[in-house]
């Protein structure tokens, strides 16, 4: 089965593209097969209408947290919640965002939902700085618009699998909070560089394969390109695959019963919900 990971941005372009991996297990191995460019919205859909059977974990918030989502009066139903959402302009989108927060009080402002958490991330209303808010506008409706089975949000039986992923819950194994990217050429560093090398040799360490079940192979071109990718999509891409694979393994994909289907889930060994 073809496993994947999508790094997200919601504004693509030949010069910041979605990048995808695509990888196979075999024999207790990941196997990088190839890291493409993907430079629009049109292929991006093209790509989510791509028969399976594939597995593909995508960066993006899958849902908002269902404190914002009731307060705001949206549909408390996760398709109907990212169709409404899509319906909107980014303008508009954005409006809806800050008239939301404008009367807030500080640090009531922006939610998180309860995988971001446990996951250290920041709030799916976030516009600035990392925009994951305008990450969630741009990819929520369009694969809400694909056929594929999205766990928890809305769980069928078709052969593709889209599921949320967060690379830095990878990275974090092996650099901790540290920087490892950055789309600014002005702050790419040395340092960053080094935690990169430090990641890509992680993936090959014992404790990777205890805490996700299967190693990674890469060669050494392989391995040379992700490291000097200063921007870390490349590497991402690989990252979000890795929890792609994890997933596959587990029953619900890892996902526990629990878990607020209108939120959705970030499929990671370290996401655990104990109630």
């Amino acid at each position: 089965m073809l496993i994947g990971g999508v790094d997200f941005t919601c504004a693509p372009s030949r010069r910041k593209p979605i990048t995808r991996a695509d990888c196979r297990l075999v024999q207790g191995s990941l196997l990088l097969e190839r890291i493409r460019a993907i430079p629009g919205f049109e292929a991006f859909q093209a790509m989510l209408a791509e028969p399976g059977p594939w597995i593909v974990g995508f960066d993006f918030p899958f849902g908002q947290s269902r404190r914002f989502v009731e307060g705001v009066g949206w549909p408390i139903e996760w398709q109907l919640c990212a169709e409404m959402a899509g319906a909107l302009t980014r303008p508009a989108f954005v409006a809806v965002l800050e008239d939301y927060k404008r009367y807030r009080a500080l640090g009531d402002k922006e939610h998180r939902r309860v995988t971001d958490r446990l996951a250290r991330s920041i709030s799916p209303q976030k516009l600035y700085g990392v925009p994951v808010g305008r990450m969630y506008h741009a990819g929520a409706p369009r694969i809400a618009g694909a056929r594929a089975s999205i766990p928890p949000c809305r769980t069928t039986t078709d052969d593709r699998v889209i599921l949320e992923a967060y690379p830095a819950l990878v990275a974090r194994r092996f650099v901790g909070r540290a920087g490892y990217k950055s789309d600014d050429r002005g702050r790419q560093s040395v340092a960053q560089h080094a935690a990169r090398e430090a990641i890509v040799t992680g993936l090959a360490s014992s404790a990777f394969h205890d805490a996700y079940g299967f190693a990674v192979a890469l060669d050494r071109a392989a391995a040379t390109d992700l490291v000097a990718d200063a921007t870390g999509d490349r590497l991402d891409s690989l990252l979000c695959a890795v929890q792609a694979a994890w997933a596959l393994g587990r029953p619900n994909f890892g996902i526990p019963a629990a878990c607020d289907p209108l939120e959705g889930w970030i499929v990671d060994p370290s996401q655990t919900l104990d109630l």
